[in-house]
């Protein structure tokens, strides 16, 4: 693929003749993220270069996922609390009055409010992307 360098080189450690004249080492570099991935542990340079595909795609999908697992919880810690204190929405029935707490909407049609139309709340709610 375009977003990968290939580097082949002459394998270090045991194996003789072998390793000391053939560039059977690979070393894979993912360009946009920056990964770095290399074997040296197959005699070819075919077999090394399947596994270091293979670890390189392992570590860029161990990074999506923790990429997205931190959006998540991003997601998460942006949320309120459930608890006394915590309230949404503040009822007033005496005045007429109905208050979203974290969109800051209010309303007078408490009646309308009472019947289930509370388009208007989730509606603020979605646009604040809460």
């Amino acid at each position: 693929p375009a977003d990968l360098r290939v580097d082949v080189y002459r394998a270090s450690g045991a194996g003789g003749q072998h390793v000391n004249r053939t560039e059977s080492a690979v070393r894979l570099t993912h360009n946009p993220t920056g990964v770095v991935v290399a074997c040296q542990a197959g005699r070819s340079q075919h077999q090394n270069k399947d596994q270091a595909m293979k670890q390189l795609k392992a570590k860029l999908y161990e990074r999506e996922m923790q990429a997205r697992n931190a959006e998540k919880q991003k997601a998460e810690d942006a949320k309120s609390d459930i608890g006394w204190g915590s309230q949404i929405r503040s009822y007033v029935l005496d005045d007429s009055r109905i208050k979203d707490l974290r969109t800051k909407v209010e309303t007078s049609n408490t009646q309308a409010v009472l019947d289930g139309d509370i388009d208007k709340f989730i509606e603020a709610s979605l646009k604040m992307a809460l």
